[in-house]
């Protein structure tokens, strides 16, 4: 994992995502090898990076990294709308077993990846009071 340069920053935002299915239906036991080129596709469309993902029968992990300028709730919502629509679109009989019309749940997991701890940033922080006098 690298930071990305922008015109004014410089950054690095990388996440371990979960989302799960409404009801935590078995929907998709079928259709991992689908649904993982659907959601590498829309993270190559939205300039996200999907270093690793994994389908189970009811959710799926993903590890992503997105812009800095990207708002974290715009990329979940890319995936996980594009996903549904895509998918129920490809097979109705999917949609048949939500009664709402809606693939993925509200519900979802997320933590922050990085490669510093938060100790080391503190003594970062700490430190740099000892530069500016």
């Amino acid at each position: 994992m690298e930071a990305a340069l922008g015109s004014h920053s410089y950054g690095q935002l990388s996440y371990h995502l979960i989302i799960v299915t409404k009801y935590r239906r078995p929907a998709l036991k079928d259709f991992t090898d689908e649904l993982k080129l659907i959601l590498n596709e829309i993270a190559i469309e939205h300039r996200m990076k999907l270093y690793a993902i994994e389908v189970a029968k009811d959710h799926i992990h993903m590890f992503i990294s997105i812009k800095h300028t990207m708002a974290l709730s715009y990329a979940i919502q890319m995936l996980k709308g594009k996903s549904a629509y895509l998918m129920f679109k490809a097979h109705p009989e999917i949609k048949q077993q939500f009664r709402t019309g809606h693939l993925w749940s509200k519900a979802k997991f997320i933590r922050s990846v990085g490669s510093v701890t938060e100790e080391s940033i503190r003594r970062y922080i700490e430190d740099s009071k000892s530069h500016d006098h």
